[in-house]
């Protein structure tokens, strides 16, 4: 089953798929709400899942409540973003993989079969930078960084920071110098920056940099 908010994209998948004899579309969704409710009476193996669904609910929650479900299906994320904070998201969620769609249908179909088995499938690019993260993991900011630096890139304060996340200013300074440490920056401006080119974090409404 497809989940995308985008008519022309159900449908082009549609007729990917539907020229692979292992195959079998089954359905497809627009929002949250249509995925659980379709997911249910389809029964689907595998879901692609886009990350946006235009204002409701996102694809990582749409993830969540379909893995809720009696009898889940296996979630194969499938987007145009690869910022670490929303791949770090859809697998925290339960998606069995992380594809772009810039790849190649031939990724597509090894992934959807891998998928159907309970294996994980990443696009060469995710399993690359998550490889290098294991690799240098004093380099790799934790999943509370990450998340100061979306908040730093919306423009909140140190005290509007420690109000949000439940925690003390000083506190928000430590995690501020470790930030700035790893991304060899000394400043708020210069940390988001670094962030949205190293794709750690992503805008609102800003496409995917390439």
């Amino acid at each position: 089953m497809v989940v995308d908010d985008h008519a022309v994209v159900r449908a082009g998948l549609q007729a990917l798929l539907s020229g692979d004899e292992g195959v079998e579309f089954v359905g497809e969704a627009r929002t949250a709400e249509e995925a659980v409710q379709r997911a249910g009476a389809y029964r689907p193996d595998v879901v692609l899942m886009d990350l946006q669904l235009g204002d409701g609910v996102d694809g990582v929650e749409a993830t969540r409540r379909l893995l809720a479900l009696d009898d889940p299906p296996h979630v194969l994320v499938l987007t145009t973003y690869d910022a670490d904070t929303d791949i770090n998201r859809a697998i925290d969620a339960g998606a069995t993989g992380y594809l772009l769609k810039a790849g190649p249908p031939e990724e597509l179909f090894q992934a959807i079969r891998a998928a159907a088995r309970g294996q994980a499938a990443l696009s060469p690019q995710i399993a690359s930078r998550l490889l290098q993260r294991s690799r240098s993991p004093e380099q790799a900011l934790s999943a509370r960084e990450v998340e100061i630096l979306e908040l730093l890139a919306h423009g909140l304060g140190n005290r509007e920071l420690a109000q949000k996340l439940f925690i003390s200013e000083a506190t928000v300074k430590t995690h501020l110098v470790h930030i700035y440490a790893k991304l060899g920056v000394d400043n708020r401006t210069a940390a988001v920056n670094a962030a949205i080119e190293q794709r750690l974090i992503r805008l609102e409404g800003r496409p995917p940099q390439r």
